[in-house]
Parts: C-alpha cells; sequence; structure tokens
C-alpha cells in the first residue's frame, strides 16, 4: 500500500521534488525494478526497452525507447508526474528538453553503495512506499556494516565489454560496491571511469580474479576460455568468473543480494 502524504526530496542536481508521484515513467532500468519491488507498480505508465526486470513491468507499461534514445513524445503524451532518469545512463539533452515541456524529472547518481541507499530512500518516499523502501536501505546498510570475507584485498578486474575490452575503473558505483567486497582495483586510477584495457594491459595489471558479468556484454563460456589462456594469476588459477550482470551495475532491489554474493565469490580463493 502506498502512502498518500505529501513530502518532498531532492535529486542528485539539488533539485526539489515533491510526491507522492502517480504517474511515473522510469528511464533507469534499476529503479524500474526498485518501484516494483516498492508495491508501486501501479504508478509506473512507462518505462524503457532494457526495463526488464521485473519481466512484467515492459507488458504492464508503455515502452518509451531505450535508455539512451527515449521518445520525448512518447513520454509526454503519457502525461508523468515524475520522470525518472540517471545522469550515466540518460542523456542530458533528453532531461533538458522533457523539463522545457513541463515534466518533472529526478536525476539520480549514486556512485557509492551508500549514495544508492540514499537514493532508494528519497525515491520511496517520492512513490509513496517509504517504510518499504526503509527496509531495503536498512539491509543494504547491514550488509555493509558486515564488510568483506577476506583479510587482504583482491585484485579485482571487472570487465564490461570486447572488441576493445573496456574495464570498470574508479568513481562508479560497480567500483564501490566491489571494494566492499574485499576487492582492490588495479583500473581505479584511470583517466575514465570505464578505460579501454588492452590485452598487454590486463596482463600487467595481474589480477587474481577477471569477473566477466552477463550485461552490459553478453560475456560467456567462449570468453571465459580466451581470457584463461592470458598470462595473469586469475587466469593461471582459473579465476576467470562469469557473473549475472546485474548484481554489479544495477543499484536497486538487488544491492543486498550482490554484496553477499561478490563476498562470497572473492573469499572462495
Amino acid at each position: 500500500m502506498t502512502e498518500l502524504t505529501q513530502i518532498g526530496v531532492t535529486d542528485a542536481r539539488g533539485r526539489p521534488h515533491v510526491g507522492p508521484a502517480r504517474r511515473i515513467v522510469s528511464l533507469v532500468p534499476s529503479w524500474t525494478e526498485l518501484f516494483f519491488e516498492l508495491g508501486a507498480a501501479d504508478r509506473v505508465v512507462g518505462v524503457t526497452e532494457y526495463c526488464v526486470h521485473p519481466g512484467e513491468a515492459r507488458r504492464r507499461c508503455a515502452q518509451v525507447g531505450g535508455t539512451k534514445t527515449p521518445d520525448l513524445a512518447s513520454i509526454l503524451a503519457l502525461c508523468p508526474d515524475l520522470v525518472v532518469a540517471n545522469r550515466e545512463e540518460n542523456r542530458k539533452l533528453d532531461v533538458e528538453r522533457l523539463e522545457r515541456e513541463g515534466a518533472p524529472v529526478f536525476v539520480s547518481y549514486a556512485r557509492t553503495v551508500i549514495e544508492a541507499a540514499r537514493e532508494i530512500r528519497e525515491l520511496g518516499r517520492l512513490v509513496g512506499a517509504g517504510v518499504a523502501a526503509e527496509r531495503i536501505a536498512l539491509e543494504v546498510e547491514a550488509e555493509l556494516a558486515l564488510g568483506p570475507f577476506v583479510t587482504d584485498p583482491i585484485c579485482v578486474a571487472a570487465l564490461i565489454w570486447k572488441n576493445p575490452y573496456m574495464a570498470i575503473g574508479g568513481d562508479c558505483f560497480a567500483n564501490d560496491l566491489l571494494s566492499h567486497c574485499g576487492a582492490r582495483n588495479p583500473f581505479v586510477n584511470a583517466p575514465r571511469r570505464y578505460p579501454h584495457v588492452s590485452v598487454a594491459e590486463l596482463c600487467a595489471a595481474r589480477p587474481e580474479v577477471v569477473l566477466l558479468p552477463t550485461e552490459p556484454y553478453v560475456f560467456d563460456e567462449a570468453d571465459r576460455r580466451e581470457l584463461l589462456a592470458l598470462d595473469c594469476p586469475a587466469a593461471r588459477t582459473g579465476r576467470v568468473e562469469i557473473i549475472e550482470g546485474e548484481l554489479l551495475t544495477w543499484y536497486g532491489p538487488r544491492i543486498p543480494r550482490a554484496l553477499r554474493t561478490l563476498r562470497r565469490l572473492l573469499a572462495q580463493g
């Protein structure tokens, strides 16, 4: 059940928003999943083609294009009183165009797990589901309090793309998530948040574990075998791991499971 008391929150730009929202368009797949988890599915009227969790989201809601290619006319036709966007996933130009047409846009930008917990709370309050959101945020914080299961940080390279290889760098949610699980990112000081990495650079980083998430690039067993042939500790010990991609990059209700899963995975060595 949603809460009807009017409340206000502030987005990542410092812009105020007042809820509860009744007609939501979500341009962020992980936040779409959050709204359904919070019991606010009846308020979500539009989602992107990438909002694949839960499966019913695209069946119940109008599809409004991609995260980088939203159909602005379709969004505005839905008469939303809240559009949820993300600074990294969505284009600033699209946000500005929607706002010029009078659509309120909440822009999120969680780069740490703690920031994600805060945005879960804010979005929960904004859609009238603050109590349910508080439960998820508290679970995130409880998992963080447990800390990693390893004594010394493990050198972990997490790849997100191929041809060319791209890796998780610093100043992003996935890097912070991994650090809480006991990882040391060899590319944390790269000049880009998601640096291109050559095979030579990957080997030179000497990762003890290489993570291959199933999204945004769909790494598979053939990719894993290819990397197992490299000259680095992870390849020599067989610690090239295919993982559920959403656990690494989706900052919504699956964060507690992501922390548990990745902590256990890194402690297996």
